[in-house]
């Protein structure tokens, strides 16, 4: 896509940034994930559609903005669509769509039950079954190609003209989805690794790059298989140099990223830069965030995705959960490892190392470093993100309340993030000024997290004496959860204030309710004093002991919903967009009013 972005318009180092920004955001997409998915499963204990569900939603407004910042760039370049010999309707092009997909999934199925179920019916002889049938579907597909007109090579260095006609572009190269098979194959059938499953189906491209020449010239009756046949060598050979020379840059970068992170988790430095965090922080938790952001991005250098989630799971996950309880923020466990795991994924856009900056670059030919920059302002609206589901659990699909809060959250983070898109990119309908972005950061964020202000009007909840907890024991409905304000000695000796989240089974009593989860308390004063707790029990789980007290019970107040913020943001949104409208026709008019002078 790199050499297409730059054909038609697109400098060398916004076509590789466009491609790493979609590349990285790749990991952070279910099902998947870069098998980070599986692993959170473990790790946070939650069920595998659970976390697919909660990374949803910011995966999905990441690439609507993505596709949009490439629409702005493409409007700030002036640039124009490309003209297609056979330009299809909207219903065609629909399904061509439907078709593509469907085809890729048959031919999926395909390779998956058909050659597996001729493997268990020819056991150890199925490979001498299957291999000649593939060379014989090849040499078909050859065949079925020169039954069409020779598409006209055309340079790859020029600006593109016009788009070829879908249907024989398709046709005349419909075997080179073999190698797509052989790889499928492997992986599914065969259970080889990626990379044994990626060397095999190179191996068939290289076949067939050799002998597509002489095999045309074949069923063409044209003679010159000698030719043809050298034709393929000399092909080969130059892909082979320039696959190699674009990995010289690659593998430059991943021996000094293995240098890095081989020195950060063998000295046990990781360790150092969570209690770093905890100093530096002083207990803010925005403080907190960036540094922990920071330091996600210095371990995840260079990592391949499992990897790097294990690093920054374990070493920056507990900072955020214990640091957030300590000053009154219960933030669920699958949105800090999703902040720390988004960060982790980002440092492979981020100069200095940037593998992805480096192998798009290669393909560019644009500066790695230069590539890797604005990769990463592309990647600011990715950036953003788990900073606002840490405050806004609702990005993740966290405590909704039905079908129109969830049609509202999305309307309200797409918007924001496209919103927040054209702020950066400094363009929307038509160049925006210093107070026309800083307007629509200011849009940005009441979207985003519309508690912010909401907050400041109507606080969302209030402590009240730990004394009376058992009274709001009594009011929390059936297996929901109690917040209160608990402090005493930890382990190491050291005083600790902390808010817990405390599961509540049915019971009859609150006394009886406290006692199902394992937890036994006395008054004293405005507190309660923790008598007992069961080993292994909620209570325990939670993370309060003998002899700790309860401070505070939290308590959510009645008030108007926060969306109502949403409204005066559109109308200021609204306003900003009529008077870029304007602007836009002053100045589209301005050279038409000054040829028209000049032609007088």
């Amino acid at each position: 896509t790199i050499p297409l972005m730059k054909r038609v318009g697109f400098p060398a180092t916004k076509a590789g940034a466009v491609e790493v920004a979609a590349s990285t955001n790749g990991q952070l997409t279910p099902p998947i994930m870069g098998a980070a998915a599986f692993l959170m499963v473990e790790y946070v204990g939650i069920s595998y559609l659970e976390v697919i569900k909660h990374a949803i939603l910011p995966a999905m407004i990441s690439y609507v903005a993505l596709i949009y910042i490439v629409h702005l760039e493409a409007c700030k370049l002036n640039m124009q669509g490309i003209e297609r010999l056979d330009r299809p309707t909207l219903a065609q092009r629909m399904l061509n769509w439907v078709v593509i997909l469907l085809g890729l999934s048959v031919l999926t199925l395909v390779v998956y039950y058909g050659i597996g179920w001729m493997k268990d019916w020819l056991g150890a002889g199925a490979m001498w079954v299957l291999a000649p049938l593939l060379l014989l579907v090849y040499i078909g597909l050859v065949w079925y190609a020169t039954r069409f007109p020779a598409l006209e090579e055309d340079d790859p260095e020029e600006a593109m003209g016009e788009l070829p006609p879908v249907g024989p572009t398709v046709k005349t190269g419909l075997y080179f989805l073999l190698p797509v098979v052989v790889l499928v194959w492997c992986l599914t059938v065969e259970r080889f690794s990626p990379q044994l499953s990626a060397f095999w189906a190179t191996v068939f491209m290289i076949f067939i790059v050799v002998t597509q020449g002489p095999l045309k010239a074949f069923f063409h009756k044209q003679g010159e298989y000698g030719k043809q046949l050298k034709q393929g060598v000399v092909d080969l050979a130059h892909s082979l140099v320039t696959g190699a020379r674009n990995m010289v840059g690659i593998g430059v970068a991943t021996a000094t990223a293995g240098i890095v992170v081989g020195t950060v988790t063998l000295t046990g430095v990781g360790l150092v830069m969570t209690q770093f965090v905890e100093f530096i922080s002083g207990g803010n938790l925005l403080l907190m965030l960036i540094f922990t952001a920071i330091i996600s991005l210095i371990l995840g250098m260079g990592l391949p995705t499992t990897a790097n989630y294990i690093v920054v799971s374990t070493l920056m996950a507990p900072v955020i959960v214990t640091l957030g309880a300590a000053n009154g923020l219960l933030v669920p466990l699958i949105a800090v490892h999703l902040f720390v795991f988004y960060f982790g994924i980002l440092a492979d856009d981020t100069p200095p190392v940037g593998l992805a900056a480096y192998a798009a670059a290669a393909i560019s030919g644009a500066d790695p470093i230069r590539t890797g920059v604005q990769g990463f302002t592309y990647d600011i609206r990715t950036a953003i993100l788990p900073f606002m589901f840490i405050f806004n659990t609702q990005l993740l699909l966290i405590g909704l309340t039905g079908w129109i809060d969830l049609l509202i959250t999305i309307f309200s983070a797409v918007t924001a993030m496209l919103v927040f898109s054209a702020a950066t990119q400094g363009y929307w309908f038509t160049k925006t000024r210093w107070w026309e972005t800083v307007l629509l950061l200011l849009i940005t964020f009441t979207l985003f997290r519309p508690g912010f202000w909401w907050d400041r009007v109507y606080p969302p909840t209030e402590d009240r004496p730990g004394a009376e907890v058992l009274q709001h024991v009594e009011d929390v409905p059936a297996d929901e959860a109690i917040i209160i304000q608990a402090s005493g000695m930890s382990i190491d000796g050291d005083e600790v204030s902390t808010y817990l989240r405390l599961p509540l089974p049915e019971a009859e009593t609150p006394a009886e309710r406290l006692a199902a989860a394992g937890l036994e308390v006395s008054p004293q004063g405005d507190e309660m004093v923790v008598d007992f707790v069961n080993f292994g029990s909620i209570a325990e789980q939670a993370g309060i002991s003998y002899g700790w007290s309860i401070d505070a019970v939290q308590i959510k107040k009645e008030r108007p919903p926060k969306e109502l913020m949403f409204i005066p943001a559109l109308i200021l949104l609204a306003l900003l967009a009529f008077g870029q409208l304007r602007r836009r026709a002053r100045e589209q008019t301005q050279p038409q009013n000054a040829q028209g002078a000049q032609g007088t």
